[in-house]
């Protein structure tokens, strides 16, 4: 079984445009090169199609304790091709933002472990729901109206939820990634499959696998990291054959 991978982030104000530039590898990131794949979504027209322009005006009108963007961190599998995976990538975008302005990145380090790549993909995207009506920036990341929509900002999507509908949506949100991949993988003509759930939940008595981080890694023998990436491709590692955390970004 293929393994599965989700983290749900948030950026608060001033934050989103340097995020951008992070997982697109720009500026000072450029000199990271494991970024394959980058691309866009449902950006307003004032933007001209550049994201950096919509994160900027985020970082500027956004209230001040309001998050500026999300972010999903999603680990893409293995046994697709990388062609397939970046496919997979805008797929899932298209699929659990809807509408709202997003931005996608796919990065493929080589894994400090057994030189198995950690294909993942980052999409942030704005909470802001569009809702037809033209707004200038200023107006766009405003407060919502609901008397009058056109003179207040476009509504944000996880507004006066209760923290439990919030970790429903999230439970939800998990299986339709899951689902997503899934499908590909059959689409594909692969047996291998996903899972959401929690070791406990599927049944299985395994403990999860430790993450060790880059600098624990680094200090580890040759022979101790190959030791460790036979266990983790049998199984034996205390985890699911592929690690379930991310060593790199």
């Amino acid at each position: 079984m293929a393994s599965f991978h989700h983290r749900i982030k948030s950026g608060r104000k001033g934050s989103a445009k340097e995020h951008a530039a992070y997982i697109e590898r720009l500026g000072r990131y450029s000199d990271r090169e494991d970024l394959v794949y980058a691309g866009n979504g449902n950006m307003p027209d004032w933007t001209e199609g550049n994201p950096a322009t919509f994160w900027k005006a985020a970082d500027t009108y956004e209230r001040a304790n309001g998050a500026a963007y999300r972010e999903h961190v999603i680990a893409l599998p293995n046994e697709l091709s990388l062609e397939q995976n970046c496919a997979l990538a805008m797929r899932m975008a298209r699929e659990l933002v809807g509408n709202k302005p997003f931005q996608l990145a796919v990065h493929a380090p080589e894994g400090s472990l057994g030189g198995i790549t950690n294909l993942h993909m980052h999409l942030m995207y704005s909470d802001r729901v569009p809702d037809g009506i033209g707004r200038p920036p200023e107006r766009m990341f405003a407060r919502y109206n609901s008397e009058r929509p056109e003179d207040g900002g476009c509504r944000k999507d996880s507004g006066g939820r209760s923290p439990m509908v919030l970790r429903d949506q999230v439970i939800s949100t998990r299986k339709k990634i899951a689902d997503i991949q899934n499908q590909a993988l059959e689409e594909h003509g692969l047996n291998a499959r996903v899972d959401h759930r929690s070791l406990r939940e599927q049944g299985l008595q395994r403990r999860p696998e430790r993450h060790l981080g880059p600098a624990r890694i680094k200090d580890m023998s040759d022979g101790e990291k190959a030791l460790f990436a036979t266990l983790r491709a049998t199984g034996s590692a205390g985890g699911p054959p592929r690690s379930a955390t991310l060593a790199t970004s």
